[in-house]
């Protein structure tokens, strides 16, 4: 005779479970890490044609460096994040106008309100590739090389500003470095960065893929995939920071054809690096395709060359510290909005 032994102690609630990211680095990486860090190296050896193209990465670390002039204070230890060839470095001893001086005219250089600056990169060749030019007299400047700028190897509450410019959006795993940001730097002290855009090089997207698809029957990807503005806002408040101002501005930039274009994204270190790309060089057929269709697609009538859009993404947060502003709580004003914007009984 068999017993049985009942069932109801071995029955579980049902639960439901869902998929989520695990802690740490993501499964599955966009960039090629290595294959960046030596596109960076080849395209710096090269010395003067580096130098050539730092157009963009000179004007936008400008641009950066420009937005300390409406931060009325001193920094004393200020991290370069993804220095490229110190180009932060040699915007802050530019000299530019000072909006703020009586005389209009008046010109003010930002390198005398840091009293020291660390520039961070993954590739020695570039990061010493300007170390003989003057502008590192006028700064007090160190360099360093880590083996990866999505684990920073700096304690926390040590900086005074973390500056960067052109160089997270090569990163697999940004709401973990934009955390590790937020925790190194010092309590109510700023992150101000500029990275590339969702729509940067839209142009070259659209022409390649179109060759891709007239002379080899499918799409290849031939330009790295990039941040949109709209995401950057949400990663930042994530992160922990506070009081954030992102916005977003356009430069276009004139080439005489795709094949100049390409060389200098090459010459500046800004090839494709995605996991999937493929191996070797672009076949000339598709170059030659991508090359009439750029030119059919998005030349302007009585331009010379074509342009190609590079769109920039600056941002700014505040790590939380004592004292800092911080927004009314909802509901909390005192004044109508349509009262400022002249009544809200408007009819068509």
């Amino acid at each position: 005779m068999t017993t049985l032994r009942p069932l109801r102690p071995f029955l579980r609630p049902l639960t439901r479970t869902y998929a989520s990211q695990t802690p740490g680095n993501p499964v599955l990486d966009i960039f090629n890490r290595k294959t960046k860090q030596l596109q960076k190296d080849r395209a710096a050896r090269n010395v003067q044609e580096s130098r050539n193209v730092d157009y963009i990465k000179d004007e936008v670390a400008l641009r950066l460096c420009e937005r300390l002039l409406d931060i009325k204070r001193t920094f004393p230890h200020v991290l370069d994040l993804g220095a490229n060839s110190c180009n932060i470095a040699r915007a802050l001893t530019t000299p530019i106008s000072d909006p703020t001086a009586s005389d209009p005219n008046a010109e003010t250089t930002l390198s005398n309100r840091i009293t020291n600056l660390t520039c961070v990169e993954t590739s020695q060749a570039l990061l010493h590739r300007d170390s003989d030019l003057p502008f590192n007299d006028s700064i007090s400047l160190t360099r360093e090389v880590i083996p990866d700028l999505e684990s920073l190897p700096y304690a926390p509450n040590t900086f005074d500003a973390v500056l960067s410019s052109l160089s997270i959006h090569w990163i697999n795993d940004l709401p973990s470095l934009l955390a590790q940001v937020n925790s190194i730097l010092k309590p109510d002290c700023p992150f101000i960065a500029a990275m590339f855009g969702g729509d940067t090089l839209f142009e070259l997207r659209t022409s390649l893929q179109l060759a891709d698809l007239e002379r080899r029957g499918g799409v290849s990807p031939h330009v790295s995939p990039l941040a949109d503005v709209r995401d950057v806002g949400g990663l930042l408040n994530k992160a922990g920071f506070k009081m954030l101002t992102v916005d977003v501005e356009d430069i276009v930039v004139e080439y005489p054809d795709t094949f100049a274009l390409m060389g200098d994204l090459q010459a500046m270190g800004e090839n494709n690096a995605i996991m999937q790309r493929e191996a070797g060089p672009i076949s000339r057929d598709v170059l030659l395709a991508n090359e009439a269709i750029y030119r059919q697609l998005h030349k302007e009538e009585g331009d010379r060359g074509i342009p190609a859009t590079f769109r920039l993404i600056y941002m700014i947060g505040w790590k939380e510290g004592e004292g800092q502003s911080k927004p009314l709580a909802r509901g909390s004003g005192d004044v109508n909005l349509k009262d400022i914007l002249g009544g809200g009984d408007f009819r068509p």
